[in-house]
């Protein structure tokens, strides 16, 4: 009989969802792609094999806001499973994205067929919520130049398991500036700031990508 921990790190999430049911669909989306639209009907959940995607909200005064930036590994659109009828915000693909839509009743089967799949999603849940509590402290406490550091160090996966990578796709310094919650021109003086002090650097080439180093922490740790 094989132990439980074996049995857990045994378990790959990546397999699981390729093979399902038979309902699951992997598609691929191109730069700036509509993936699901605010007030569009909730009914599926998205986890991302590939690529980045930007959650934005616009107000009822038509202001834009940009809720979060996604990677590999994520899921997204889970507010379907808390009873949410219509998408609260729009998700737009920021570069080629491979990307499997789990349908609501299908998640909530594995959710209770499926102990393994059920500790990972979970964990995802907790790991989000966790993430919107120190963003929410980061508005509130910080200034909109260690934001600003604070945002591209967690687009660069520091603090994430694995090697840190290049910032791709390119992020505008608009989309930036919608993140923190501060104007473009501010934006582009810290950016500005940090690539005369060694803390980033542009790769350039068709990507434009972005590469961020450690020494970037020095700005969120400093007070």
């Amino acid at each position: 009989m094989q132990p439980k921990g074996e049995s857990k790190r045994a378990f790959d999430l990546k397999v699981f969802l390729t093979k399902g049911y038979g309902r699951r669909k992997r598609a691929e989306y191109g730069e700036n792609a509509l993936i699901f639209s605010q007030g569009d009907p909730a009914d599926a959940v998205f986890y991302i094999h590939r690529g980045k995607v930007k959650l934005t909200v616009v107000s009822r005064r038509g202001k834009e806001a940009v809720v979060a930036i996604l990677g590999v590994g994520d899921f997204f659109g889970e507010g379907c499973l808390a009873g949410q009828p219509l998408r609260m915000g729009t998700s737009v693909s920021m570069s080629g994205c491979s990307i499997m839509r789990l349908e609501k009743a299908e998640v909530i089967r594995a959710l209770h067929e499926q102990p393994s799949f059920s500790e990972v999603f979970v964990t995802h849940l907790l790991s989000r919520n966790i993430r919107i509590e120190e963003d929410l402290v980061d508005q509130l406490f910080n200034s909109s130049e260690k934001r600003l550091a604070r945002v591209l160090l967690m687009l660069a996966h520091f603090g994430k398991e694995g090697v840190p990578e290049t910032v791709v796709p390119k992020i505008s310094q608009e989309t930036l500036a919608e993140m923190i919650g501060t104007t473009r021109s501010r934006v582009s003086f810290f950016m500005n700031r940090f690539r005369r002090l060694g803390f980033i650097q542009y790769s350039g080439g068709i990507e434009g990508g972005l590469q961020v180093h450690s020494s970037l922490l020095n700005v969120v740790l400093h007070d």
